[in-house]
C-alpha cells in the first residue's frame, strides 16, 4: 500500500521527484544492459583519487527591460548576471577552495532587432544577445543557456587535472570523465521491475549502469545512488542520479560510478544547514554562496542599468 510522505526540501525549492512532468518515461533508447542483466545494488568503492572538483553555476534576474518601438509596439527583455566556478577539494591536505570564477551580464531581447545595450559602467558590463521569441521565459532560458555553456567550458577544463562532479546532466557529451550531478528526478530510466533495484540501495551503494541514448553521439552512462537515508524518508529519499560520456570505456565508467557511490555520501549536506539536503552538496551549497556574493549588490547593478538607458536624456537636459 502507498503511504504519504512529507518531503524534506524547503518548499520554495520544489520537489526532488518533479511534479509538472509526473516522472514519466525518458524519450529516445535506454539500454539497461550495459553493465549486468543482473540488477541489483552494488557497494561504492573509493577508488582514493586525489582531488576532486565541484563545478556549479548561479544566475538571477536584474531587471526587465521594455524595447519601445511607436511603430512595432514593445518587445520585452532583461538583464541578468551569472557566475559559474568550482570548489577543488584536495582530500590528501583536507582544504577546498574556490576557483576558475567566471562572470557575465548579458541584456537577452526579444526577437531580431538590432538594438544593443548601451555601455554600462559595470564590471564585468553587459553584453547583448537574443531570444528566439518574446515568451518570457525564452529570455530566461537564453540567459541559462549561457549559463550552462559557461559551467560546461569549466567542468571539461577542469577535467584535465582533477576528477570533475558538475551540478547538473552533462552539457556537452565529450569523452571526458566529467560528472553530471542531478538532484530533481523528472523522467523514469528504468521501468520496473529492474527500477525497485533503486528502492533497495543503501546509503553508499548505486545502480547498476544504464546507457541513455545509446548509439548516439548523445549516449551517456548513467546510475542511481544513495547520499543518505533521513529519517521519515521515503524509499527514493536521498536518491540522486549521475552521468558520463557514453564514450568512455565501460570499465572506466565502471569506476566512476563506483566511486562516486563511496565518495559523494561523505559530503550530502544536513537538513539542519541545506534546505535542499542531501542532495544539494556541502560543496556546491558553499560555492553557490560565493558566487552570489561575487555578483554583486543587486540594486547597484539595477541603479546602473536605469543610469545607462538614461543618459542621452540626461546629456539632453543638460545641453
Amino acid at each position: 500500500m502507498a503511504r504519504i510522505f512529507v518531503e524534506g526540501w524547503d518548499p520554495d525549492y520544489g520537489t526532488p521527484l518533479d511534479q509538472d512532468d509526473a516522472l514519466s518515461p525518458a524519450e529516445g533508447s535506454v539500454d539497461t544492459s550495459v553493465e549486468t542483466d543482473d540488477w541489483a545494488p552494488i557497494e561504492g568503492c573509493d577508488d582514493g583519487v586525489d582531488r576532486i572538483a565541484f563545478v556549479d553555476g548561479v544566475r538571477r534576474i536584474d531587471a526587465r527591460l521594455t524595447l519601445d518601438d511607436p511603430e512595432q509596439g514593445p518587445t520585452p527583455g532583461l538583464v541578468g548576471t551569472f557566475a559559474v566556478g568550482a570548489v577543488v577539494w584536495d582530500r590528501e591536505t583536507r582544504r577546498s577552495e574556490v576557483t576558475d570564477v567566471r562572470i557575465e551580464r548579458w541584456a537577452v531581447l526579444a526577437g531580431g532587432s538590432g538594438e544593443q545595450m548601451p555601455a554600462v559602467d559595470l564590471e564585468p558590463g553587459v553584453s547583448t544577445t537574443r531570444a528566439p521569441g518574446d515568451d518570457p521565459n525564452l529570455l530566461t532560458m537564453a540567459l541559462h543557456s549561457k549559463m550552462r555553456d559557461a559551467e560546461g567550458e569549466c567542468a571539461e577544463s577542469l577535467s584535465a587535472e582533477c576528477a570533475v562532479v558538475a551540478d547538473g546532466p552533462l552539457k556537452k557529451i565529450r569523452e571526458h570523465a566529467t560528472v553530471g550531478y542531478v538532484k530533481t528526478h523528472r523522467v523514469t530510466y528504468v521501468e520496473p521491475p529492474l527500477g525497485g533495484v533503486i528502492a533497495e540501495l543503501a546509503p553508499g551503494q548505486r545502480s547498476p549502469m544504464f546507457c541513455i541514448a545509446a548509439q548516439t553521439p548523445y549516449a551517456r552512462y548513467s546510475w542511481y545512488l544513495r547520499l543518505a537515508m533521513l529519517q521519515g524518508g521515503h524509499s527514493w529519499t536521498g536518491i540522486v542520479r549521475c552521468e558520463t560520456s557514453g564514450h568512455l570505456a565501460r570499465d572506466e565508467a565502471s569506476a566512476i560510478a563506483d566511486r562516486t557511490a563511496a565518495v559523494l555520501p561523505l559530503v550530502a549536506s544536513e537538513p539542519h544547514v541545506d534546505p535542499r539536503a542531501p542532495q544539494n552538496l556541502v560543496p556546491i551549497g558553499a560555492l553557490e554562496r560565493e558566487l552570489r556574493h561575487r555578483m554583486g549588490d543587486r540594486g547597484l547593478v539595477y541603479r546602473a542599468l536605469r543610469h545607462a538607458v538614461m543618459k542621452p536624456e540626461i546629456q539632453q537636459e543638460a545641453s
